[in-house]
C-alpha cells in the first residue's frame, strides 16, 4: 500500500484527495529560461497518476495480468506559477467522474513547503483493453475500487477551474 491509501477492515479507502509524495525538479528539466520546462509539468502529472494507479491497482501488474490499462484521451494543463530548481512539489488528485470505461480526474502540482499551486491538469482517461486496442469496461473488481475512490473524493469542492474552455477572453467594450 502507498501512503494515499489504507486497508480499513475489508474495504479499500483513500484520502481525499489523493496526495503523492514530495518530488525534487531534476536539474535537466530547467530550460533557459531558469524555470521548469513545460513539458516536465506534463511528466511530474503522470508519474503523479501512476502513484494513484498503484494505490487502486490499475498499474503495471493490472496491464501484465487484466491485458488492459488506461490511455489519456484529453488533458488540459494550466500553468499558473514557476517552478523554479530548488523547489519541491506534490501532486494532488481528485477522482471528479467516472463510467464503466472512463475518468476524469484534476490534479494540483504545489510547492511541497508553502503550498501554493503551480499548474493544474485535467484528464479524461480510458480503460482500454490492449488486445483491440480498444475501449472496454472496467471489471467488477477494479470498478469496485473506482468506486472507493470516488466515495472518498465526494466530498471534495468541485475545482473552480474544472472544465474551463481555453481561448482569449475579451471584454466587452
Amino acid at each position: 500500500m502507498t501512503d494515499g491509501n489504507r486497508m480499513a477492515g475489508s474495504a479499500l479507502s483513500f484520502e481525499a484527495p489523493f496526495r503523492t509524495a514530495r518530488r525534487a525538479i531534476a536539474p535537466e528539466w530547467i530550460d533557459y529560461n531558469g524555470h521548469l520546462n513545460m513539458a516536465y509539468y506534463l511528466v511530474l502529472f503522470d508519474q503523479a497518476l501512476d502513484q494513484l494507479w498503484e494505490a487502486v491497482g490499475l498499474g503495471p501488474d493490472y496491464r501484465k495480468a487484466r491485458g488492459c490499462t488506461t490511455y489519456t484521451a484529453e488533458a488540459h494543463i494550466r500553468y499558473l506559477r514557476e517552478v523554479k530548481p530548488s523547489d519541491e512539489v506534490i501532486v494532488t488528485l481528485q477522482l471528479v467522474d467516472h463510467d464503466e470505461k472512463r475518468l476524469h480526474l484534476w490534479e494540483e502540482m504545489r510547492h511541497a513547503e508553502e503550498g501554493w499551486c503551480a499548474a493544474t491538469c485535467e484528464t479524461l482517461l480510458l480503460h482500454v483493453d490492449q488486445s483491440g486496442p480498444k475501449v472496454a469496461p472496467m471489471p467488477e473488481d477494479l470498478r469496485a475500487r473506482i468506486d472507493a475512490l470516488a466515495a472518498a473524493h465526494a466530498a471534495l469542492p468541485r475545482p473552480e477551474a474544472l472544465g474551463r474552455p481555453m481561448g482569449i477572453h475579451r471584454t466587452k467594450g
